[in-house]
């Protein structure tokens, strides 16, 4: 179906820009119709789905609106056409009014909801699906949407937490680098030539400051592409080499204090969307399936995908999870007696929360390790230039008196 971009007006005579699947231009006129738009031009993109179009603008506080919103029309019993048209209606960004217009153009051909979400694989993964479908065979979409909401504003909070975790070094690195870079390119040059111009001998550690702020001086743009072409290759070698891959996932689980936050962080995720798709009625291998593809991390994906296999071939789940070598024993027992008492999904839920303060107490860990670590750094880059700097000039008014 033919993308375009619209500019249209609306009640209030504002102007109103988004992108929307139609037909034709006819189709088009009369879907932002119904959206009390009324079209002014339009132009039409091509090659492009409306999926990709939008997966970069739909926020996870725009998708918790939206479940929200059809959580409480379904639970009233409003029929699913008139609770989208009323999602739809009510939105006031541009980008989720044309995200749910598509959707709803969908089921009003009748296509099942989850094949309409199926369709917008960039804005909805694949766990949407899987649960709304789980919703329409058991007739309770009104709980698939509760599940909806509860696990993306889950998404919203760990994705806070992986920001909280590399905000701060980040922060840290950059105002290292540029102080080294203004000390080296401005500030040592000058006290250089001073020292030059006295004629006397200069230590090592002056030698070293000196050509490394040469460096910086004549070859400072190396130092901006080397960083840039090293990272460039390394991503298009990952990209085209699963092996590799693997390889750079499975050292990165064992950098001290990194590789465990990494480790934490990628089996919250697993256990989360495994508690909340077994919770929804999802079968345990289709639950174990996706939870397997959402744990980012090349090397835990194929232990994962081996506790999969062995609950496949009829093994209990805390065996086999036991058999992986990567969960902790308390994570275990707590599976172990989920599946006694047959409340294995709520026992799920208890291990998400379980590794979520691990999470947290990780990045906490981390951020306190990393404080003191640039101070240091810090310290002994000044210190470097200091003494390498100071030491001649005292040698020179020794000399002098």
């Amino acid at each position: 179906m033919p993308q375009y971009a619209y500019r249209a007006i609306n009640n209030a005579g504002r102007t109103v820009r988004g992108k929307l699947s139609a037909n034709n231009e006819t189709d088009l006129y009369q879907q932002l119709e119904q959206s009390s738009l009324m079209l002014i031009d339009q132009k039409q993109i091509k090659d492009k789905g409306l999926g990709s179009a939008l997966s970069k603008g739909i926020s996870n506080r725009e998708k918790i609106q939206f479940f929200v919103h059809l959580e409480q029309l379904q639970a009233a019993g409003v029929p699913l056409i008139d609770s989208l048209t009323d999602v739809r209606d009510s939105t006031d960004t541009a980008r989720l009014r044309d995200l749910t217009s598509e959707i709803l153009a969908d089921v009003s051909q009748g296509v099942p909801l989850s094949q309409a979400f199926e369709r917008h694989p960039k804005v909805f993964g694949e766990m949407y699906a899987s649960l709304i479908a789980a919703g329409e065979e058991s007739g309770n979409l009104t709980a698939s949407f509760q599940h909806l909401t509860r696990h993306t504003k889950w998404d919203d909070a760990i994705r806070t937490r992986i920001k909280k975790a590399s905000r701060y070094p980040l922060i840290v690195l950059v105002v290292i680098s540029l102080m080294l870079g203004f000390m080296m390119t401005f500030v040592v040059p000058g006290i250089v030539e001073f020292l030059r111009s006295n004629g006397q001998e200069l230590p090592p550690i002056t030698m070293a400051l000196i050509a490394t702020s040469d460096f910086f001086v004549s070859s400072w743009y190396i130092l901006v592409i080397t960083p840039i072409a090293i990272f460039t290759v390394v991503w298009a070698a990952v990209k085209s080499s699963d092996h590799l891959r693997y390889l750079i996932s499975c050292f990165s689980l064992r950098i001290p204090v990194f590789g465990d936050l990494i480790s934490k962080l990628a089996l919250s995720r697993f256990c989360h969307f495994f508690a909340v798709m077994f919770a929804s009625g999802v079968p345990i291998l289709e639950c174990l399936q996706t939870a397997q593809r959402v744990v980012s991390n090349r090397c835990l994906e194929e232990s994962m995908k081996v506790v999969r296999e062995q609950v496949q071939n009829g093994e209990p789940l805390s065996d086999a999870m036991r058999n992986s070598g990567q969960f902790p024993s308390l994570v275990l027992r707590m599976v172990k007696i989920g599946e006694d008492s047959g409340n294995l999904g709520g026992v799920m839920g208890n291990v998400t929360d379980f590794y979520d303060k691990d999470v947290d107490d990780g990045i906490d860990a981390m951020i306190g390790l990393i404080e003191p670590a640039m101070t240091v750094i810090s310290g002994v880059i000044m210190g470097w230039i200091v003494i390498g700097v100071m030491g001649p000039i005292y040698d020179s008014l020794g000399n002098l008196s």
